[in-house]
């Protein structure tokens, strides 16, 4: 049950839903560890964080990432991600902003997972196997 048992057109429709959130996680997790003066006054003045957090959730978010980019992992990672990202919805939701970029980043995570991961097909069929 790997990738190459999914038709073309899914694998590809995979990957590139995959990179997508990927490639956005992996430019915020850098630029929380760069230390940017934008960066860490968005943590502390905007989202209330101290600045000591930065690190270890830009860790977490790079850690969580490169666990959902291999297939062997990919289900661990799209697991912690959607964990990660509901504390981000939190995050947004709690200074008044709305909760769509972190869903719709959590969205675009699991249908890549699901077009390029058969097992995830099987277990959650959206019609019936003829």
């Amino acid at each position: 049950m790997s990738e190459t048992a999914s038709p073309k057109w899914m694998l590809w429709g995979g990957r590139v839903l995959t990179a997508l959130p990927a490639l956005l996680l992996i430019v915020s997790g850098a630029m929380k560890l760069s230390g940017a003066a934008q960066v860490v006054e968005g943590f502390t003045v905007k989202f209330g964080f101290p600045a000591s957090v930065i690190v270890p959730i830009a860790l977490t978010e790079l850690i969580c990432t490169a666990l959902y980019l291999f297939p062997r992992t990919a289900v661990l990672g799209a697991v912690l991600l959607t964990g990660y990202l509901g504390g981000a919805t939190v995050t947004h939701l709690r200074i008044g902003e709305g909760p769509f970029p972190p869903v719709l980043v959590g969205v675009i995570l699991w249908g890549g997972l699901f077009l390029r991961d058969q097992r995830i097909r099987a277990l959650l069929p959206f019609r019936r196997p003829s």
